[in-house]
Order: C-alpha cells, then structure tokens, then sequence
C-alpha cells in the first residue's frame, strides 16, 4: 500500500505523537508499505525507507515548539507523483487541512487522528472561551474523513459526543525492548539528583516542560514531603516559569535525554509522576511502566486506559491537588507495594507493541480503501 501522512509534528521534535509516528513508519515500511510524510521542514529527507518532503513553517508564538507549515503547490506536485492508495492526517491544523482538501479533491480515501487535546490546552494560555469554537473547526476538519482515530477510549468517546463521526481506537504501544528495569543505575540516579543528596525518593517527569502538563501540580508535594528529590527531564517553552516557581526545592532540570539514557532516566526513579489532565494517551507513562518504574498519574482522560490504580499504578483525583501527595506519599512508604507495582507494570507494558499497533493500523487501511472503493461515485 502506498500512503501518504500529513503531520504538523515530526522530527526533529522528540513528544509521544513523534514517537508514534516513526515507529508506525518502521513497521509499515517493514511490511512491504510505500510511505511518504509530509511535514514541517527541518526533518531529515528520508527516514528508515520513508520519503519526507518538508514544508515551510512559522513558529506558533504561544508555543514555538509547534511549526505551522502553509500547504504549496509543490505539496500537491509531490502528492501526485506519488500516487497514494490513501491519506492519513495526524492532528489536522493547516498543513493537516490541506492535506484533508488534497485527498478529497483527488477521490483518495482519508483517515484522520486525533492525538492531542487542544482544545482543553486552551484553558492554559488565557484562552478558554475558544474551546467551543475549536470543537466546531476540529469536527468540520474530521468529519472530512472515512475514519477518525483515537489513541485511548475516553477520546473515542469524548470525540463522538462532540459530533465527530467514524471513530474508533488506535491501539497503544511502547518499545519494551529500549525501556526496561535492567538499565537501572547509580550513575544515572546521580545524574538525575544533580546537586541533591539521594535519600531514596527520586521522583521523575519526563516530557514537555508546557504549561498545559499542569508540572507546576508537583511544587506542594516537594513541600510536603521534603525528604523527595525531583527531576525534570526534557524541554519546552515553560521551563523559565519552573525555574522560578520550583527555586529553593530538590528539583534538577536534566534537559532532554534520549535512547538508552532516556530508558536508563524511566529505570532509575522510584516514583514517575505525570500531572497533566489533558493527555488523549499519555505514552511517556506507559514508557515510564515498561522500565519498571511505578507511576502516578491524572484520573482524566486517556490515562485510566494505561494506569489501573493499585494493581499497575496510581491515579490522582485533579480537582483534589492533596489527592496528589497522598498517592505519592502511599506509594514512597510502601517499600512491598512499589515492587509489587513494578512487576505488575512491567507485565502490563509487555502486552502492547508498535508491531501489533501498526497490524491493527493497516487493517483499518485495508478497510478504508475497500469501503471507499465500493462507495458510489457521486
């Protein structure tokens, strides 16, 4: 099959939806599947097999990580030569709509997903009374297509009662292989304290420093309970504000990690602690679960499809922020039920994988095209 993503987020940009999308490309291109991405410019010309053609992009100045890319006729020449059996549109914005305009004009069939949970961001950058009318553009881009997916249930479920049609779910998966518990070191744990005495509480967060990750949720318990150590690792465009905000605490900015020393990060925390309540997926937990680390995460959204509280992990109640130190701190003075949680959520991430992910993706392709190839020309 020959199929071509528009994505307003790809490399160089490390997040989950990054990290979807090239293990997806991996493993279709492993199949026998001819790709081709069109993307932000800035990303590599090809990668593992895949075509990417970059497109010019302005930084988002409330968030300079995200590049929009306006659609040109070079887009559409480059679509053409390629010929696609289908179209996928991860989180359609511009680039993302002239990819849905692309596909339609051409009779192509279009699967769209929906990845990040923008409209409940807007809340955190002063702009929450935009929410409705960003329901009422994402529904018109989505309903565009013959399939919508979603990466956990509580999105599947949230989408369709806002009148977005077709929806189904993406399934999950981590690299089990990459994050696991054997990585856990000294030398790591070392440099996650910085300057810190390690007392044996490590917590972690691992992802965007943004302000729509709500990390700020963290501060009272590092007040709470003062023997815990904090590390943030990772970037973004709120890191100055935390900086401020967690001065005179055990915190140490790490910056970004990856690979082994990413996986060696998850392996080395005794507690990974992921605030936000935005999240439609929630991946860097399930990463955090296949390394062996136990995790503590929002009650809301897709996170309860990842973390089942007391057998895998713990959820915290958001709209009660001292629910927050209590799980944390039940989980540090439990030394039995912290290893019963790394087992269980080390079992739990070995029954998802990017194979069986992608399997499921291009089935849900194979269905597409059929459907669309039956449908009556109108």
């Amino acid at each position: 099959m020959r199929i071509a993503f528009f994505t307003e987020t790809f490399l160089p940009k490390v997040d989950g939806i990054v990290t979807r999308l090239t293990k997806t490309v991996e493993h279709l291109v492993a199949a026998g599947d001819e790709v081709l991405i069109f993307c932000p410019e800035g990303a590599p010309e090809t990668f593992l097999g895949a075509r990417v053609v970059g497109v010019p992009a302005m930084p988002l100045p409330l968030y300079p990580e995200l590049k929009l890319a306006l659609p040109r006729p070079a887009v559409s020449e480059a679509l053409d030569r390629f010929r696609p059996d289908l179209v996928h549109v991860v989180n359609p914005a511009v680039l993302g709509l002239g990819g849905i305009w692309l596909a339609r004009t051409r009779g192509l069939p279009l699967v769209a997903s929906y990845h990040t949970h923008l409209p409940k961001y807007l809340e955190h950058y002063g702009m929450g009374m935009l929410e409705p009318l960003l329901w009422e553009l994402l529904k018109t881009a989505h309903n565009q297509a013959q399939l919508n997916l979603c990466t956990s249930s509580a999105m599947v479920n949230e989408l369709a009662a806002k009148g977005i049609q077709h929806t189904a779910l993406w399934q999950r998966g981590v690299d089990t292989d990459l994050f696991r518990p054997a990585l856990r070191s000294n030398a790591m744990r070392a440099r996650l304290h910085g300057e810190h005495e390690d007392t044996g509480n490590l917590l972690l967060y691992i992802g965007r420093l943004s302000a729509e990750k709500q990390i700020e949720r963290i501060r009272p318990v590092l007040s709470a309970l003062p023997q815990t150590r904090l590390a943030l690792v990772g970037d973004g465009p709120y890191r100055a504000q935390l900086e401020r905000l967690f001065e005179g605490t055990a915190t140490t900015f790490v910056g970004y990690l990856a690979g082994e020393d990413l996986a060696s990060a998850y392996a080395s925390g005794d507690a990974f602690l992921f605030p936000s309540s935005t999240e439609t997926l929630g991946l860097v937990l399930l990463e955090a679960m296949a390394a062996g680390c136990p995790v503590v995460g929002a009650n809301r959204g897709g996170i309860p499809d990842i973390v089942s509280h007391g057998e895998n992990g713990c959820l915290y109640d958001p709209d009660d922020p001292p629910s927050l130190i209590a799980a944390v701190n039940g989980l540090l003075g439990d030394d039995e039920a912290r290893r019963t949680l790394r087992a269980s959520a080390r079992e739990e991430a070995e029954r998802w994988n990017w194979a069986g992910a992608t399997q499921q993706l291009r089935n849900y392709y194979t269905s597409v095209v059929a459907s669309r190839a039956m449908a009556p020309v109108a």
